[in-house]
């Protein structure tokens, strides 16, 4: 048996959460992939331009690799929460090609540098001090945390559920048999509630 190598394990996981997050948006109207479904505004174009955001940052800056990107959200008197949501002015294609040239980014940064290679987190202040292993662990969970949130909008919109296409990792059955599930988990968490009272 061949031994993993953590570098390249990593990489793979971190590829896996962004492929995860992209697939949600396919086959969806801009409407869609733009609108608010929960009560902080959380959207399934905002989570990928966050994303995008983000990987710019920890696999630029942290490592002294410039990226020459303009992400004028991250500006000084920039409007709150600008890098969660897409403008009309942003396309589906700008938020996308703008992903995908974060990825080729940190894809290089990953490429070039050892695990333990350090850098510099400036918005964590005096816990900054990072090798490119933690970095990379972080990014694999926060890709992977807001590719949950982009699970749950997408089911809010049009029910699809999956880690990707051909691979729905959900137990159960069909429509019918969920609809039971639902009615069963409701009837039980109301009689838990009613033996509270």
């Amino acid at each position: 048996m061949k031994p993993n190598d953590p570098k390249d394990d990593l990489h793979r996981y971190l590829k896996a959460a962004r492929e995860a997050v992209i697939w949600k948006l396919d086959g969806l109207s801009e409407y869609d992939i733009r609108r608010p479904l929960t009560p902080t505004g959380t959207n399934l174009l905002g989570l990928v331009k966050h994303l995008a955001s983000v990987e710019f940052g920890y696999f630029g800056p942290t490592f002294d690799r410039p990226h020459n990107e303009a992400l004028p959200w991250h500006e000084e008197g920039a409007e709150a929460n600008s890098d969660m949501w897409a403008t009309t002015d942003e396309s589906r294609e700008d938020v996308l090609s703008l992903y995908h040239r974060a990825w080729a980014h940190a894809d290089a940064t990953i490429e070039a540098l050892p695990l333990d290679a350090m850098g510099h987190v400036a918005w964590w202040g005096d816990s900054g001090d990072v090798t490119l292993q933690r970095i990379m662990l972080h990014m694999t969970a926060e890709t992977n945390r807001h590719a949950g949130h982009a699970d749950i909008v997408r089911e809010l919109i049009d029910g699809k559920v999956g880690m990707r296409e051909g691979n729905s990792n959900m137990d159960g059955g069909d429509e019918a048999w969920y609809q039971d599930y639902w009615n069963r988990l409701e009837a039980s968490a109301k009689e838990a509630q009613a033996k509270q009272s």
